[in-house]
């Protein structure tokens, strides 16, 4: 192969592999993207449906009170840790510092993930698998205040 065909042999392989980074960045950035939406606009109806697997441990609605895990009612938008009367873990505590508040994207994680997203929280649920019951059940607890 000659110099001048090796040279633009590179220059090629250069171009395809920034190509190749390019479509792999798109793809990651539209899948991150696609996951924080996800979220987003939740079916609140839906949610009272998904919701039923938490009613063992929680309730939720007027006269609503503590029961395994703490009352729901109002959840979205207030600090963690917070409701009057329950007793928290160490886990949810410590998670509470700093005056966090459960937002939709900490509560989408926490519901998927309890025990990873809270170490050594009360919750023993493994935590809901699909993306769209997430946004469902956030979107029911924001409903419900």
């Amino acid at each position: 192969m000659s110099s001048l065909r090796a040279a633009h042999f590179f220059r090629i392989q250069r171009k395809m592999i920034k190509m190749k980074t390019i479509t792999t960045l798109t793809a990651v950035l539209a899948v991150l993207t696609a996951g924080n939406m996800a979220y987003a606009g939740g079916d609140a109806e839906k949610g009272a449906k998904v919701f039923k697997k938490c009613k063992a441990c929680h309730k939720i609605g007027e006269g609503a009170k503590n029961s395994l895990g703490p009352v729901l009612t109002g959840v979205v938008g207030r600090p963690i840790a917070s409701y009057e009367g329950y007793n928290y873990s160490s886990g949810m505590k410590t998670f509470a510092e700093g005056g966090a508040v459960w937002e939709e994207a900490n509560l989408a994680t926490f519901l998927a993930d309890p025990k990873g997203t809270v170490p050594k929280t009360k919750m023993t649920y493994k935590g809901l698998k699909k993306e769209t019951d997430i946004a469902d059940v956030i979107a029911y607890l924001a409903s419900v205040q």
